[in-house]
């Protein structure tokens, strides 16, 4: 039990009989159809990860030990360093009755000592004693010896693949056994022996395959160290994703330089042709310039997203009627490839020259009264209707900004019904992701105003995290209220996002929402703006929502859970965005102001900001405790001047006095930074009154005078945030 199975005859007769306990290097290799390109990495990674994971958990691994993930569109494979060939032998041990409990005055053995003994099918004489904190115990013993690398290897295999993000699993032929592709062969070796480990109704063996085309054949692995040049130069494979990677990358450039053009990069672009390709080759192709008069954007989506190719630009960054595409083959005749990949994409980019000249026969304004026909959502309408909630609560945002309103307000109405109507043009039903920069090129050629037109494009910003956002106010107020209407709207219809479930783009909106309004300095009240966007829905739906209130601060309380991961991205802890948070600002900009302010006086003042933080909380569990204690607390916000007696309680009472009207005014007018410095004034006569003055006084009267100025204490403190919650180490 626990040794190395050999399968290989001739080895095996020259084994010893007892396993050595040198450590070798492990290779295990899933040889399977065509896996997604778009996760090759991922699942390389994660297979690698966590088979390694389960090799350190079964305590096979040493310190030195280090893993390689390899990944081709045929193959996942790793590679371990330092694996020892079985477990060491351990011990079971089973804890029985306390030792007082188990012999009587006379040393002989009780019940219980007895009873134990029996279960675990041995004599009282074969226990032993342990030694704890908590006494003397019988315990039984049992050695158990380590399992083979063999045994182990099949656990942890099974366990990774089982644990791969898989989201949905595929079977063959005429088994039960489930994997992302189906799986034909299985390749494991540790050093240059083979593992006799199964996995997916295969068993392992030395053999992989080559490439489909160049060495569509079997190939020996002689090693685990030689996986990745055996297959390099017997089977036309480069196994390792990243050195693949980066040769795509030298040759894409290589062949840039020589045309004299800038080549662009998209590193998702690189990732998905690396898990094409298994030997790759890089070849230049060229389109006719005739097509540079559609929107460079298109040919970029036609080559990018469709075909897979690389553009190229000149030094002033202009499309070039230039390509580089990488093939899976080194071809013969690589003209012929050339030809092949040019006449496809000329064949592709004459579509979209076709849908640029016929779509703009029709005006986007013509095409509105299309949008009818167009689903939103089942429950809420057409983009028909969603453009007209978008009009009207965008005019409700754009009033509130200083300026021309009345000028802005005409040109949020125009863009409002413009700006999903190239929704139903043959380009954008051809390249979907083009929506927004199709409609913008149409409203411009259409004659419509600039603003109108950068706005029909610009309101979908941002598209992504650290995206750009809308430079301009009616922009701004077109990507808001978008945003906000399809937030109000799902939720609604009872669609909220759970866990990594989120189809509708829920959580990007709000945190767009949040970005506009922080980074471009926009103080509105979102609270208000949900109130306007659902009444908009009220008006518009044959079936209104049901509970008003409570749908608007659900929402709200989605969109400002966002500012959690946007601050924490840029080194804001936990604590200080949760003790912001406990005040609910009005706005996200508030909300800014508020935490830089919070963050800037615990780095400046850290002591004094911890002192203050310390005394919160000791305030805050006072006041909390007399309410759940059902003490009466006085509502009354006035201190009785007369009940004050006591000296270190004057000098906390003279110093609120004297700052509560300064910090008050430094609140209304935003300067948190100023009020901050003002409070800290307090630490010191609060750490007074908390050592001198006993605050649950006899007296009924001076107690309840006392939680009176806690409290003001507390609101007053409470007017920027909530400090009780940061911790005595932030």
């Amino acid at each position: 039990m626990g040794e190395i199975i050999i399968q290989d005859k001739k080895r095996a007769q020259k084994s010893p009989k007892k396993p050595s306990m040198r450590r070798r290097n492990i290779l295990i290799e899933l040889g399977t159809e065509e896996l997604p390109p778009k996760v090759l990495k991922k699942l390389g990674e994660a297979f690698s990860n966590k088979f390694y994971s389960g090799l350190q958990t079964a305590g096979l691994l040493s310190e030195a030990s280090a893993y390689q993930f390899y990944a081709t569109p045929r193959r996942l494979a790793v590679w371990v360093s330092g694996v020892a060939p079985r477990q060491l032998d351990g011990v079971e041990e089973r804890k029985g009755p306390a030792l007082q409990a188990a012999y009587d005055d006379k040393g002989q053995p009780t019940k219980a000592a007895l009873g134990f003994a029996r279960s675990c099918q041995v004599d009282v004489s074969e226990l032993t004693v342990a030694e704890t904190e908590k006494g003397a115990w019988l315990v039984f013993q049992k050695p158990v010896p380590g399992l083979g690398l063999s045994e182990v290897v099949g656990q942890c295999l099974g366990d990774s693949i089982k644990q791969l993000p898989i989201p949905k699993r595929m079977r063959w032929g005429d088994s039960n056994i489930e994997f992302v592709r189906p799986v034909h062969w299985l390749l494991g070796l540790y050093g240059s022996d083979i593992l006799a480990c199964e996995v997916l109704g295969l068993k392992a063996s030395r053999m992989t395959m080559g490439h489909r085309f160049h060495a569509n054949k079997f190939i020996t692995i002689p090693s685990a160290d030689r996986y990745a040049s055996t297959l390099k130069t017997s089977g036309f494979v480069m196994v390792d994703y990243q050195i693949r990677k980066e040769t795509i990358e030298k040759q894409i450039l290589r062949l840039a330089d020589k045309a004299n053009a800038r080549v662009v990069i998209d590193p998702k672009l690189l990732d998905l042709v690396t898990g094409l390709v298994e030997w790759p080759q890089a070849i230049l192709g060229e389109f006719d310039p005739r097509f540079l008069k559609v929107p460079s954007e298109v040919l970029i989506s036609s080559m990018s997203d469709h075909q897979k190719y690389f553009h190229l630009v000149d030094e002033t960054g202009s499309l070039l009627p230039l390509f580089v595409t990488v093939s899976n083959i080194k071809s013969k005749s690589p003209k012929r490839v050339r030809q092949g990949n040019e006449r496809v994409l000329r064949a592709r980019l004459s579509d979209a020259e076709f849908f640029w000249l016929s779509d703009q026969k029709i005006l986007l304004s013509e095409r509105v009264d299309s949008l009818k026909n167009v689903l939103f959502h089942r429950k809420l309408g057409s983009i028909h209707d969603k453009s007209r909630r978008i009009e009207l609560l965008a005019d409700n945002i754009v009033k509130q900004f200083p300026g021309d309103a009345e000028g802005n307000r005409a040109l949020v109405s125009r863009a409002a019904m413009l700006c999903k109507t190239d929704l139903v043009t043959d380009m954008v039903g051809e390249f979907p992701d083009l929506q927004g920069v199709v409609g913008r090129y149409y409203a411009t050629n259409q004659g419509e105003r600039k603003l109108v037109a950068q706005s029909i494009d610009d309101h979908y910003l941002p598209r992504f995290a650290g995206d750009n956002l809308p430079k301009d106010k009616v922009s701004q107020s077109l990507a808001l209220a978008d945003r906000i209407d399809t937030l109000l709207g799902i939720f609604g219809s009872g669609e909220i996002p759970t866990g990594d479930k989120d189809p509708y783009g829920l959580r990007r909106s709000a945190l767009g929402v949040l970005r506009i309004l922080i980074e471009k300095k926009l103080n509105l009240n979102v609270f208000q703006l949900l109130q306007v966007g659902l009444n908009n829905y009220q008006e518009s739906l044959e079936k209104p929502f049901e509970n008003y209130d409570v749908l608007c601060n659900q929402v709200l309380d989605f969109i400002f859970d966002r500012l959690k991961s946007y601050y924490q991205s840029q080194g804001f802890s936990n604590d200080e965005v949760a003790a912001v948070l406990a005040c609910r600002p009005s706005t996200p900009l508030d909300f800014d102001h508020r935490l830089r302010a919070l963050s800037k006086f615990f780095r400046k003042s850290k002591s004094a900001a911890q002192a203050l933080a310390a005394a919160n909380k000791r305030i805050a569990n006072i006041l909390n405790k007399s309410d759940h204690n059902k003490q009466v607390i006085s509502t009354v916000q006035t201190v009785d001047t007369t009940l004050v007696q006591e000296g270190a309680e004057k000098r906390l009472f003279d110093h609120l006095a004297r700052i509560d009207t300064e910090v008050n005014d430094y609140f209304d007018n935003t300067q948190y930074d100023k009020a901050f410095e003002a409070l800290a004034a307090l630490r010191e006569p609060i750490d007074d009154f908390f050592d001198q003055v006993m605050v649950m006084d006899p007296n009924e009267k001076i107690r309840q005078n006392r939680f009176t100025m806690l409290r003001v204490l507390r609101t007053l403190f409470l007017g920027a945030a909530d400090i009780s919650l940061i911790r005595h180490e932030q």
